[in-house]
């Protein structure tokens, strides 16, 4: 019985804490847009480099 002294107390506060770390990442956008990654991975740019693009990319290695 006198563990409960200590466990709810600890259940409240991690129940809290839980709210808090959700509530943070409402407000901080991370729900906003759920689709537009998913659908990012998928979609293929048709457009082909252009030949600047490729040489660019060659110097920098």
């Amino acid at each position: 019985m006198d563990i409960l002294l200590l466990l709810i107390p600890l259940s409240l506060v991690l129940v809290g804490v839980i709210a808090w770390i959700m509530l943070w990442a409402v407000k901080s956008g991370q729900f906003d847009d759920l689709e537009g990654p998913a659908h990012s991975v998928v979609m293929d740019d048709d457009t082909p480099p252009t030949p600047e693009a490729s040489a660019s990319s060659q110097k920098t290695r």
